[in-house]
């Protein structure tokens, strides 16, 4: 069945004194939508609305636009705003504001608010607002990317294989692999790096999903690939070709995905033994990677940390290694954000954009996520209830229980609370029902009663049961083949009488 996303944004468009366009078609405050819609396949088409209100900044909001730099008035502002989900407020200062530095047309802060210098015609202030709702509301990519199951792979781009699919639960393992406990004692902080860097993230993305943290160490667990020496810096290297060999031999030592019910992330620090250190990855062009890490799309990431120099002194054994834990969790956390999508693109230099700070996402990024995963969420409900339905179709004589078709009826009612609700722009209430949705549907899918069906084919059926009826058949049909041949036998010889 066609499928149309239609999916609303409400954008404020806050003007500062001495800031308005020559050609606005009316006094302040007034109303204009913004309409576009891509189609993905013949089925499946995104409707993008976003309904834009022009009015003039309050006394408060000028207040906070004085202030020194852009950081300090996006606080400031941030305290001004209760913009539901979704919501964008930009404000648009005088051309000759000092707020913004020189060359500086566009700054986007942590929250939910950006801040442009004014145009002088309303037709380049559009293309300005147009730039900031590309970079931080959804997109059309970023919807694409999220329904990567019914677009093309060429109209995919490079990123849309690497993040997780969405899921009502996420497990996240750090594991320290020391393959060499001989030559180094290694210690890391990880509990409190956990707390510190991944936490707050974490507590930022819990309306999406429920999360479950563990850390392990791993003795004498090997990476499967011999790396080669190079003489000229006396190292060893990893080649780019060789890092998809080097997944398999650790994930077997692993041991956290084999009896998990989410997917599982993967994060691994990897201390080279001290007959191959120090250890570096090549990239494809054969330059040095600056992170000394790698990441494999929908799995996790690994980074290589080097204790000792190429020409190490003859300490004693084992070498005490603490682990700088920060420049660890720099490189964990950028892959992390990798994994859910959470991509920056290349932009322009008039964009300045603030660093997402400890809480390691922005809220316009929570919002992009949100947007993309309750489109993927109701989409997924579609797949199985369909999926659902081609199976009760080949299994004539199911019995369907009362609970299993109301968590199918209360799926599709919530699908459809989803759909109104995004063509809304209420992303709270959108995403929250594509959640539940996606709860009932599985329910129903994977419901006991209807799961051995599954296994239990008609041939089966008559392997099971021919030998138990076939003993009291037998004498039945020969005691009915004698009444045959009786009744035949007195139809030839009629009975006689006087």
């Amino acid at each position: 069945r066609p499928a149309q996303f239609q999916l609303a944004a409400p954008l404020t468009v806050a003007f500062a004194p001495a800031s308005l366009p020559r050609d606005l078609p009316g006094p302040l405050p007034f109303s204009e939508t913004r309409e576009q819609e891509t189609r993905l396949n013949p089925l499946t088409s995104i409707a993008s609305r976003y309904e834009m209100l022009y009015r003039s900044t309050t006394a408060r909001e000028e207040a906070a636009l004085q202030a020194a730099t852009p950081p300090e008035a996006d606080a400031a502002l941030r305290l001004l705003q209760d913009a539901p989900l979704g919501a964008l407020t930009v404000y648009v200062l005088p051309e000759t504001s000092s707020l913004l530095p020189q060359g500086v047309d566009i700054y986007v802060g942590r929250h939910r608010s950006a801040v442009v210098r004014a145009a002088p015609g309303l037709a380049a202030l559009r293309a300005r607002l147009q730039q900031v709702t590309h970079v931080m509301s959804f997109t059309a990519a970023s919807v694409s990317a999220a329904l990567s199951d019914r677009v093309p792979a060429s109209q995919l781009g490079p990123d849309a294989g690497r993040h997780f699919k969405s899921s009502l639960g996420y497990e996240i393992t750090f594991s320290l692999l020391n393959p060499d406990p001989k030559s180094h004692d290694v210690h890391w902080d990880i509990e409190d790096a956990i707390g510190r860097y991944v936490q707050p993230l974490l507590d930022k993305l819990s309306f999406m999903a429920n999360f479950s943290v563990a850390s392990q160490i791993l003795y004498y667990a090997v990476l499967g690939v011999t790396p080669r020496f190079d003489k000229e810096s006396s190292s060893f290297l990893l080649s780019a070709h060789s890092l998809p060999h080097v997944i398999n031999p650790v994930e077997a030592r692993l041991g956290s995905s084999a009896a998990s019910l989410y997917p599982v992330l993967n994060f691994l620090l990897y201390v080279p033994e001290r007959s191959h250190s120090p250890l570096y990855i090549q990239d494809k062009d054969g330059a040095l990677v600056g992170t000394n890490a790698f990441h494999s799309p929908r799995w996790g990431g690994i980074m290589v940390y080097n204790v000792e120099g190429p020409a190490a002194p003859q300490a004693s054994l084992p070498l005490r290694v603490d682990v700088d834990m920060v420049r660890v969790m720099e490189v964990f956390l950028a892959q992390l954000r990798l994994l859910f999508g959470i991509s920056r693109e290349v932009l322009p230099p008039e964009f300045l954009l603030e660093s997402p700070g400890n809480e390691g996402l922005a809220d316009w990024e929570l919002d992009r996520l949100l947007w993309a995963r309750a489109v993927e969420n109701i989409a997924t409900v579609s797949t199985t209830l369909t999926s659902l339905a081609q199976l009760l179709d080949k299994i004539g004589n199911i019995v369907i229980k009362d609970d299993v078709a109301s968590e199918v009826y209360r799926a599709v009612a919530a699908v459809q609370s989803a759909m109104e609700e995004l063509a809304l722009g209420h992303l709270h209430s959108a995403f929250q029902a594509s959640k539940e949705a996606v709860t009932s549907s599985e329910r129903a899918f994977f419901d006991p009663s209807l799961l051995h069906l599954l296994y239990f084919p008609d041939d089966q059926k008559f392997a099971i049961y021919i030998p138990l009826f076939l003993p009291m058949a037998v004498p039945i049909l020969l005691s009915l083949a004698k009444i045959v041949r009786e009744a035949r036998k007195r139809k030839k010889d009629p009975t006689k009488t006087d």
